[in-house]
């Protein structure tokens, strides 16, 4: 939402098969009819299958299957990919957790990573693993988002966000505190991006600004 607020045409993609809520998190339920498979296999165009955001201008999202019947064609899903990059300026995947098929697949066609973790040491040793998986990508192209950061927490475990970085082995991309206010907005139905939040949603905007190539401070840990 924050690169569509800057113009961006952003295509959110679920890539995962059976278990999909990218859809909830978007507010959108319920208004994807085709998926990506359609796509994929001729059912639909790529035109067809992709859903307006109702309420943010450039904002799109093409959802996965709600059930796991067949493998998409590797071969099939870049052509796919392929035609995602002349219509979209930006197309963020949302790969399933693991790293299995679903999780290959995701990365199949893709430039650039984010990796998300938390600073606790079940979420950081999760993280190193998929770095090993990701180690095809040219240097510089594999990215470190650590989230849901409490100042107070991490100080009392003799915690640092470059404890994160060290352990991971990636260049930081952002890091986004935690906010009470983020499960009360998602259960309004609110954006967090389209509410009154100013903390953990410059977190984010500043996130989508070095994603363009931008400079943007660190955002501060309370």
């Amino acid at each position: 939402m924050a690169l569509a607020q800057m113009g961006h045409s952003t295509l959110c993609f679920d890539s995962d098969i059976g278990l999909r809520n990218l859809d909830i998190a978007l507010h959108m339920t319920d208004r994807a009819v085709m998926d990506f498979t359609d796509v994929v296999y001729g059912f639909s165009t790529l035109e067809e299958a992709v859903v307006q955001h109702p309420s943010q201008k450039n904002l799109y999202l093409l959802t996965a299957p709600s059930r796991y019947s067949v493998t998409p064609d590797p071969d099939r899903l870049r052509a796919l990919f392929a035609e995602i990059r002349q219509k979209f300026d930006y197309c963020l995947v949302d790969a399933p957790a693991g790293l299995e098929t679903g999780f290959r697949l995701a990365i199949s066609s893709a430039n650039r990573a984010v990796v998300v973790t938390n600073t606790d040491q079940s979420s950081l040793r999760d993280a190193q693993r998929t770095v090993m998986e990701l180690s095809h990508m040219p240097r510089g192209r594999v990215h470190l988002v650590v989230n849901r950061c409490r100042k107070k927490l991490m100080r009392s475990l003799h915690q640092t966000i470059d404890d994160a970085i060290d352990t991971a082995g990636l260049p930081l991309l952002g890091v986004i505190p935690e906010d009470e206010t983020i499960p009360l907005y998602a259960g309004r139905g609110i954006p967090l991006l389209m509410s009154d939040n100013h903390y953990a949603a410059q977190a984010y905007r500043n996130i989508a600004r070095r994603l363009t190539g931008q400079r943007a401070p660190l955002l501060r840990i309370r």
